[in-house]
């Protein structure tokens, strides 16, 4: 069964079907759908979940095991493959289709791909998968078509936006929806519910407190505290607000916590900036920075991150460009993660 992007809410509000594919060439809309299956599956009750990563020394009997091994409490599983080349070879073709002629209850079963050619759709074990279950191919838009997806988001944040801003973010993102994406967080960000104005979305986008912005997330990424405390103090006395310096921290800390994610369960450094969303100039610097991490460091800095953004909203009592400093220091002098630490 084939589903259209947009069909997918309304399908995760039924009965989940027994197995989902989701390929593309735009990894973030594949990781946007991947993260509402598996809150879906969480919703109806499949509190387990195994993630499988697939790469040259994949043992395939591990996708058999995982899907015979349920808990002794009886709980229903997500298991969660993932194919970053979107080749399993001749053993994981096959051992593909066995899996989809058995498909046992109790079992969902998420498979993430890349962009497929045609001669991949055309064989037997994704043909196998797409009778199986449910199928979704998910594309950037055209270039012409990224103002109405521009819309469509800003509508999920209770936001709008005239035809001629809408067409200034398209053209200044260039086709990048995870540019795209980031500004209009951006916008949530600085501005409450309700229509924008052009001059608004060009002052978010081309802020001059931008470029200090982005210098304090390379700063942060090279592990320099000196630089941060600087540049945060420049923030401070210009006056910027603190929304804008919270979703700098939380772009970095977000990418950094699941690339490390990727690391700790087994993924080469490339398969693990794909799957977060990384690329480009920002690979080599996050993969660089997140050599320096531990996950247990970096879900602490998760958590006082959500402790700033509470302090900004006004619901917990503090100082919130001091807990900027405290955020940028544990941040700035991370040790270096060895193996799979956590």
């Amino acid at each position: 069964m084939n589903l259209r992007p947009d069909q997918l809410a309304a399908h995760l509000a039924k009965p989940l079907a027994p197995l989902y594919v989701l390929h593309g060439d735009e990894p973030l809309l594949v990781l946007e759908a991947a993260d509402a299956i598996r809150a879906a599956a969480r919703r109806q009750g499949f509190t387990e979940r195994e993630v499988l990563v697939v790469n040259p020394h994949f043992k395939w009997d591990t996708l058999t095991l995982a899907a015979g091994n349920l808990s002794l409490f009886g709980d229903a599983k997500l298991i969660d493959l993932r194919i970053p080349t979107g080749k399993p070879g001749r053993d994981g073709g096959g051992a593909l289709q066995r899996y989809c002629a058995n498909l046992g209850a109790g079992i969902v079963t998420l498979v993430t791909l890349p962009q497929l050619d045609w001669t991949t759709r055309k064989s037997a074990w994704f043909v196998a998968l797409g009778e199986a279950g449910v199928t979704l191919e998910l594309n950037a838009p055209p270039l012409a078509q990224l103002p109405a997806w521009l819309s469509q988001r800003l509508a999920r944040q209770k936001q709008s936006a005239p035809d001629e801003a809408l067409a200034f973010i398209a053209q200044h993102v260039e086709g990048n929806l995870l540019a795209a994406h980031q500004e209009l967080q951006k916008l949530g960000l600085l501005h409450g519910e309700g229509p924008l104005t052009l001059d608004q979305v060009r002052e978010a986008v081309l802020n001059v407190a931008r470029y200090d912005i982005d210098k304090l997330r390379s700063a942060l990424l090279e592990g320099d505290p000196a630089r941060c405390a600087r540049l945060l103090d420049g923030l401070r006395g210009e006056g910027t607000a603190t929304p804008l310096v919270l979703w700098a921290f939380s772009q970095e800390l977000h990418a950094l916590a699941a690339v490390r994610a990727g690391l700790d369960a087994g993924q080469p450094v490339s398969a693990a900036l794909k799957s977060a969303g990384v690329f480009g100039p920002r690979q080599q610097p996050i993969s660089q920075s997140v050599q320096r991490r531990k996950t247990a460091g970096l879900q602490i800095a998760l958590l006082q991150a959500a402790r700033i953004d509470r302090m900004i909203k006004g619901l917990t009592q503090g100082d919130v460009w001091d807990e900027f400093l405290q955020l940028a220091l544990r941040l700035s002098s991370g040790r270096t993660a060895k193996g799979t630490a956590r």
